[in-house]
């Protein structure tokens, strides 16, 4: 299984803060104009649950077209461009490679709903902690169940993800 991404969550570590911090930091360098705005957002962002020791990053940019001509510079700094990789009007670039990775980079222009479902999940499950924790169980339970299929992982946290999104909806 060498060759194989393993799903592991650890628990929370307290320098995933200022590891996001520090890429958000690259990424506005190379990014600069096009950026709006840069998100720490997925497990990660969450204080005190397990979470795959990937940061996730959304940023927000005025227009998603712009992103790719920024491929050769991302590559030099460790990402691999995947383009849209599944979500239409979406950049996703992963740092590291396809087993070992240490960053995702989600690129939505302005307006994509994305953005602000992205946000409201990851605010929802700091402000409720008790779900935050449900979340974490559901995670490092799957991935004990899958620790080599990561679309089984991923399937399995979906109907939690949804029903969470649609809490978060009836609250606005």
């Amino acid at each position: 299984m060498k060759n194989k991404r393993k799903v592991e969550v650890i628990d929370y570590q307290s320098d995933w803060k200022k590891k996001f911090e520090d890429e958000a930091e690259i990424l506005r360098e190379i990014l600069k104009d096009i950026i709006v705005d840069i998100h720490h957002i997925g497990s990660t962002a969450i204080p005190d649950i397990k979470a795959k020791p990937i940061i996730d990053i959304l940023i927000e940019v005025k227009e998603i077209d712009k992103v790719d001509q920024f491929n050769d510079k991302l590559i030099q700094q460790g990402y691999i461009p995947l383009g849209e990789n599944g979500i239409s009007n979406r950049r996703f670039f992963i740092k590291g490679d396809e087993i070992d990775r240490t960053h995702h980079v989600h690129i939505f222009q302005t307006g994509n709903p994305e953005i602000a479902r992205h946000i409201r999940f990851r605010d929802y499950l700091i402000n409720h902690p008790d779900e935050a924790k449900a979340y974490s169980d559901l995670k490092d339970e799957l991935a004990k169940k899958y620790p080599y299929n990561i679309e089984e992982y991923i399937k399995g946290k979906d109907h939690f993800i949804k029903e969470i999104d649609q809490k978060v909806m009836k609250e606005q």
